[in-house]
């Protein structure tokens, strides 16, 4: 059977205060363990909301997401609905009534299944949600440039996406930064064995991407060695300074190795039009010392030299790493304010989901979920 689960589930954390009244949320996602999506489900279940979540992803998504079928879906339009969302939403009870239905990208959610929910609940507000550049068309697919006019709302972490997404037809959109989960983004204790084990005196955990490689190699070829994780695969670099784990890091261990770092490289994705990314948060929040590419989004969420320490070239990047490296004080200063700044600036995901609804809301305040009837089971 099929129910919302409340605030006081299993996994939801410690309750948060909210602003926004209580709401009904089915939340479709690929909700994988470490990932932002999970993290956003789990918030909205900490901040009072009763959660009904759908995944995106079929299991073991590590393994289906890389074969050779998925990837040839994707490149005819899909990806390929291996998780059967489509026939799960329909298959919905109309007594479910959500307030707010919020889809993650949903790239494989068909237009006939949108219109389809919009039938049966009429009052509900269709959001899409999305932190990635949504007109790089590798993020795109032909189901979701199909759905885009049908959502309420759409909600993008990149600002050049707003008004491509007002051209492309959208009804109303909304800008968001990114944004931390406090239980997973936390200063970890760093001891010796922590340091050897995922930290080093310089770091970057992410994706390869060619101008960050180079970056990279700069220091090494320059005597700064560098620790990186990230499933780099054939596209890893090599020279002995650089020390090349991998493999992704997730929860604890992303924290942990942010927390062991000295210095944590924040390079932006160039293929996304990246002006901030999910790690210009996290590094901070984790209390990590944060060396970042200078841009204009990056300078109004951390003070300069104060809050975090920015490069606009690979010269200005090995100065800043030499300089840091000899200044343990001047670094642990620097990341305690920018750890604090992530907090009086509302950048969490409770003050970030929170500014949504109080949208949506605006849009149609609709009964609290603490004075309606019980949410009926469906099979």
């Amino acid at each position: 059977m099929t129910a919302f689960l409340p605030a006081s589930a299993a996994g939801a954390g410690p309750a948060a205060p909210s602003r926004v009244p209580p709401r009904r949320i089915l939340f479709v996602g690929p909700l994988v363990e470490g990932g932002t999506s999970l993290q956003r489900c789990r918030t909205f279940r900490r901040l009072g909301h009763d959660v009904l979540a759908l995944d995106l992803l079929p299991a073991p998504w590590s393994k289906v997401a890389l074969t050779l079928p998925c990837r040839v879906f994707h490149r005819l339009g899909g990806p390929h609905d291996l998780a059967r969302v489509n026939r799960r939403l329909r298959a919905l009870d109309a007594g479910l009534e959500p307030h707010v239905v919020w889809i993650e990208k949903g790239l494989t959610v068909e237009p006939a299944t949108l219109r389809a929910l919009r039938e049966r609940w009429p009052r509900t507000v269709m959001v899409n949600f999305s932190g990635d550049d949504m007109f790089n068309p590798r993020n795109q697919s032909r189901r979701w440039r199909a759905d885009l006019p049908l959502y309420d709302l759409h909600v993008t972490t990149n600002r050049h996406n707003l008004p491509e997404l007002r051209e492309a037809g959208a009804r109303d959109v909304l800008h968001v930064d990114k944004a931390f989960d406090p239980l997973v983004h936390r200063p970890m204790p760093v001891t010796p064995e922590l340091r050897a084990r995922v930290g080093g005196e310089v770091g970057f955990v992410g994706w390869p991407e060619a101008e960050r490689t180079a970056s990279m190699l700069h220091l090494a070829r320059h005597g700064v060695p560098v620790r990186i994780w990230g499933p780099w695969g054939r596209l890893r670099p090599s020279h002995p300074g650089l020390r090349i784990e991998g493999r992704p890091l997730w929860s604890d261990d992303y924290a942990s190795a942010v927390s062991a770092f000295r210095i944590n490289l924040c390079f932006l994705r160039k293929v996304n039009r990246d002006r901030h990314t999910s790690r210009s948060i996290h590094i901070p929040a984790c209390g990590g010392f944060m060396l970042a590419e200078r841009t204009e989004e990056h300078l109004a969420l951390f003070e300069e030299d104060r809050e975090a320490v920015y490069f606009s070239s690979d010269d200005e990047l090995l100065e800043k790493v030499r300089w840091y490296l000899a200044h343990e004080g001047e670094r642990a200063r620097i990341a305690e304010a920018g750890r604090r700044r992530c907090w009086a600036g509302g950048y969490s995901y409770e003050r970030r989901l929170e500014e949504v609804l109080a949208h949506v809301a605006a849009r149609d305040p609709g009964p609290v979920a603490g004075v309606v009837r019980p949410c009926a089971a469906a099979a």
